[in-house]
């Protein structure tokens, strides 16, 4: 997804506007089949796309692993616009919900687990930005109850940084722009790890106030 940023929100960005006006495209805001979630399909789909691309050949052809890019974006692309929209025109349903994060962590984990299969990115890199995403995923569960921890501007950096950092992964790069790939990549570790272990923080603040606050009630 080099150059390509990807919505760190997902689907936490959905939220309706207040006042937003909707179209005319946009007037059955609870259907399953509005574009915001139609997006998210056609990410979904593109998913096994680009996993047979990007390892068509041996994984090593310069052309099959530009097609494998080209779809990378293009899932990235719809990340943006299904969350826009979907904020936009209040297309927020049960399915996106559900299916957005999936679809975010199904087209990144897949081109991490990839790369590292090919021998092109460390297994640890993988093993640190998926474990990341796990724990994040559990701390949301834990802390539910009490609220949700908004999308912070170091976990949009985060995931811009992923994104682009994978997507010169995907392609064959050599030279210079071989050796910026690895710095991008660097970046994006370390932003992953400062912003899960700042996500932690926000997560045991928000559960203690939680905590609290019930036991002011009783």
């Amino acid at each position: 997804m080099t150059g390509v940023p990807a919505s760190a929100a997902g689907e936490a960005g959905r939220r309706p506007v207040p006042g937003a006006k909707l179209g005319a495209a946009a007037v059955n805001q609870a259907s399953l089949w509005n574009i915001a979630n139609i997006l998210t399909m056609i990410r979904l789909v593109l998913v096994p796309g680009f996993v047979l691309l990007l390892l068509a050949d041996g994984g090593y052809d310069p052309a099959w692993r530009a097609w494998a890019w080209a779809a990378f974006a293009v899932a990235m692309i719809t990340d943006i616009f299904d969350g826009h929209l979907a904020r936009t025109y209040n297309l927020v349903t049960d399915f996106g919900k559900i299916a957005d994060p999936i679809a975010d962590k199904a087209i990144m984990g897949s081109a991490l687990v990839c790369l590292s299969w090919l021998g092109d990115l460390p297994w640890w890199v993988t093993g640190v930005i998926l474990g990341r995403e796990l724990a994040i995923t559990l701390l949301r569960f834990w802390v539910i109850r009490y609220g949700v921890i908004p999308a912070s501007r170091g976990g949009k950096m985060k995931t811009l940084a992923q994104g682009t950092a994978v997507g010169m992964y995907v392609l064959a790069l050599t030279g210079a722009l071989a050796t910026m790939r690895f710095w991008v990549m660097a970046i994006a570790v370390v932003l992953t790890v400062v912003t899960g272990l700042d996500y932690i923080r926000q997560a045991v603040v928000l559960r203690r106030q939680g905590l609290a606050a019930e036991r002011a009630a009783k």
